[in-house]
């Protein structure tokens, strides 16, 4: 797996990814994503670009859904995984409308980092790959991306395990007024009804962003 260009100064491809490949040459079970598309969402948007962060867990696991980007599916999949569906039900009650496929390359490309916390799974086994180590790259990732302001979307308690990896920007002290931490119950149907339905993501982001005098994420229309 090459890194990407951009965000390969970050340590973890240099003391964790090795062994993790080592681990992965051995498992002869079907590995999703395709190599290719392993670190898409990084490749989407690069540090610079970063305004928003999106953390999932891992892969969908089944093949032809997961195509390195979290939450996100190839546009020909239907129906929708069910936190995805969850997701565009509350982007419908916050502002309207939702896309018309689940694709979401279109946020990525926005700035949205739709980053999971592991990046493979083996074909039909959910979580099969949560103990490789690949969650110290999603450590990395958050410290050199809250070096400046970002809007961060933490949706259950393992994505809320990792704030403590959110540092405050070095430019400005006060950096709890440069953040915007969302933080709220995952929108797999076990969790939603439990705080993610009707929390507003979306509009909260755009909001922050064009108080910012950044432009708002367009959502809803590819």
């Amino acid at each position: 797996m090459t890194p990407p260009p951009k965000w390969s100064h970050l340590p973890f491809f240099a003391e964790t990814l090795p062994t993790i490949e080592r681990t992965l040459a051995k498992d002869a079970r079907e590995i999703l994503p395709p190599v290719p598309q392993r670190f898409a969402a990084l490749d989407l948007t690069p540090p610079d670009r970063v305004r928003v962060v999106i953390l999932g867990q891992d892969p969908y696991p089944t093949p032809g859904h997961a195509h390195g980007l979290a939450f996100s599916v190839e546009p020909d999949v239907r129906p929708l995984p069910r936190s995805l569906n969850n997701i565009f039900k509350e982007l419908r009650d916050d502002l309207g409308d939702a896309p018309d496929s689940g694709d979401l390359r279109f946020w990525a490309a926005q700035g949205v980092l739709l980053l999971n916390t592991v990046l493979t799974v083996p074909a039909g086994e959910a979580n099969g790959h949560k103990a490789l180590g690949w969650q110290k790259l999603a450590h990395d990732v958050l410290q050199d991306v809250s070096q400046r302001p970002t809007a961060f979307v933490l949706w259950g308690k393992q994505a809320q395990a990792l704030a403590p990896h959110i540092s405050s920007p070095k430019t400005d002290p006060n950096f709890e007024t440069d953040h915007l931490l969302i933080e709220t119950a995952h929108p797999s149907p076990l969790s939603a009804r439990r705080g993610f339905f009707g929390s507003r993501p979306f509009s909260r982001i755009n909001t922050w962003l064009t108080a910012r005098g950044e432009p708002a994420i367009n959502w809803t229309t590819t």
